[in-house]
């Protein structure tokens, strides 16, 4: 077992800010801003261009905790400077299938034939725009948009069917602008 405390420690761009106040965290940048409450057994603490976010105890949970924390806070970072964007793309080979969204919820009609409309719950940070067959979902917080686009993944999810040949759905084609198939 290791007996030395972990710390992780990377650079903060020009014109982020990063404070920590008991056990929350929080990122500004501009208007942007995001805050997340730590575990106890971790403490960030920031330099003049740096942030350090270090386990407080020497055990394998707290050292565990550090790491997680840090990829965090870095994404916190990352996303109040450029939002994170995944986008779906909806597959209708059956049936043509017709999106409605409202500012809270996101209606999914016409699912290979339902009369009933499949809907999803939308958070206030997250934008979903529909163009097309492509659905864009953006925000600031990595876990929101993710969140959201599994979200409508699985409302289109086909059950009671043969997947090989009912391919309807509306499937996640890029995550955070990275595409999933190359």
């Amino acid at each position: 077992m290791s007996t030395k405390l972990k710390s992780y420690q990377f650079e903060v761009p020009e014109g982020v800010s990063v404070q920590a106040k008991g056990l929350n965290v929080t990122v500004r940048f501009g208007n942007k801003e995001l805050t997340r409450e730590l575990s106890k057994f971790v403490s960030v603490q920031q330099a003049d261009k740096s942030v350090t976010v270090s386990a407080l105890n020497k055990t394998a949970t707290s050292r565990m905790q550090a790491g997680s924390y840090a990829s965090h806070v870095k994404n916190m970072v990352a996303g109040v400077q450029k939002p994170f964007v995944y986008k779906l793309k909806i597959i209708g080979t059956h049936f043509p299938i017709n999106i409605n969204q409202t500012a809270e919820e996101l209606s999914i009609q016409n699912f290979l034939g339902e009369k009933k409309p499949r809907k999803v719950k939308l958070h206030k940070d997250v934008i979903v725009k529909v163009n097309g067959d492509i659905v864009t979902v953006e925000s600031s917080d990595i876990e929101k948009a993710g969140m959201i686009a599994a979200r409508i993944e699985q409302a289109s999810k086909v059950r009671g069917k043969d997947r090989r040949v009912f391919q309807d759905g509306i499937y996640i084609v890029e995550k955070a602008g990275e595409p999933i198939l190359k």
